[in-house]
C-alpha cells in the first residue's frame, strides 16, 4: 500500500492552486471545469484540493480556513532553501507561524499558514 494523494478542502480551489504556484512554483496539473477539484504537480504524490467537503461529509467538517488555530495535520514541502520559500510564501499572502529554525538533527524547518488556512511545513531534506 502507498499514499495515493492528499485532499485539502478549501474555499476556492483556483485561488489555492494560484497560491501554491506563485509562492512555491508548483505547477497546476488539473482544474475541473466546475472549480470544485484541482491538482498540483508535487512529485510522487499529487496534492489535490477541492471544496466538495459538504458532499463527502454532510454533517460538516472543520474548515481550516475558518479555524483560529491550524489543524493538527500539515503538508510538508521539502526544499534546499527554506528561507527563500518562507519569504515567498509570506509575500504571496501566507501567515508566519514559525520562522526558519535549525533543528538539533540539522534540518531547517519553518511553518506557514496559507491564505486558505492550510498548515505547511517548509523543510530541508532529512539526512539519514
Amino acid at each position: 500500500m502507498k499514499l495515493g494523494y492528499t485532499i485539502i478542502y478549501v474555499p476556492s480551489v483556483e485561488s489555492s492552486l494560484q497560491f501554491f504556484g506563485q509562492a512555491f512554483g508548483l505547477e497546476k496539473k488539473f482544474l475541473h471545469e466546475s472549480g470544485d477539484y484541482g491538482e498540483l504537480k508535487t512529485g510522487e504524490t499529487t496534492l489535490a484540493s477541492h471544496s466538495l467537503g459538504a458532499m463527502n461529509f454532510p454533517e460538516g467538517h472543520v474548515r481550516a480556513s475558518e479555524s483560529k488555530q491550524p489543524l493538527g495535520m500539515e503538508i510538508a514541502l521539502v526544499t534546499k532553501d527554506v528561507h527563500a520559500a518562507h519569504e515567498s510564501a509570506l509575500a504571496h499572502g501566507a501567515s508566519e507561524l514559525s520562522a526558519p529554525t535549525q533543528k538539533p538533527w540539522g534540518q531547517i524547518v519553518s511553518y506557514i499558514r496559507t491564505p486558505d488556512g492550510t498548515l505547511v511545513e517548509l523543510c530541508t531534506p532529512v539526512h539519514e
